[in-house]
């Protein structure tokens, strides 16, 4: 059985932009990343998914800890220049409560969206809700698009 975000029942009134909702965003989130990249919870190190109709992603362990990953989710761009990481988005895994939360992204990101939300004033709360849920539809289009992260070997 393949479990979704719309498999999420709150256990009490969950009001838009509230905390709960936000929760129940962070729920959803690790339920998406888990169906990207099924073993995180038993591996370090880089991961790699290269679909024919999208850009490359990658996803990169950081910190490690027992019931934590911190990692960043990224799209690659290949320019002459160097290979361009945008959306570069850090990552909080809780494995215990089963959640996922935006840390932060790379301020120089060339999207003016995500540029104007990583410098957002406000309710932390708001900038919470703002960047989860911009994970969350992004978690949403690389499922749709036939994305899975892979482990990348080790070099030999």
């Amino acid at each position: 059985m393949i479990l979704t975000d719309s498999d999420i029942v709150p256990m009490c009134v969950i009001r838009p932009g509230g905390f709960g909702a936000l929760m129940a965003l962070y729920e959803g989130n690790f339920i998406k990343l888990s169906r990207l990249v099924p073993e995180l919870a038993e591996r370090s190190g880089s991961y790699l998914s290269r679909p024919d109709y999208d850009c490359d992603l990658q996803l990169k362990v950081e910190e490690m800890s027992r019931y934590t990953r911190v990692v960043r989710l990224s799209y690659l761009f290949y320019e002459p220049s160097g290979v361009v990481a945008d959306p570069d988005l850090d990552l909080r895994v809780y494995l215990d409560a089963r959640l996922v939360e935006v840390k932060g992204w790379a301020v120089g990101s060339r999207h003016r969206v995500l540029h104007r939300l990583a410098g957002q004033a406000g309710r932390a709360l708001d900038r919470r809700w703002a960047q989860n849920m911009v994970l969350s539809k992004w978690l949403d289009y690389l499922l749709d698009n036939g994305h899975y992260l892979e482990p990348v070997p080790a070099p030999a």
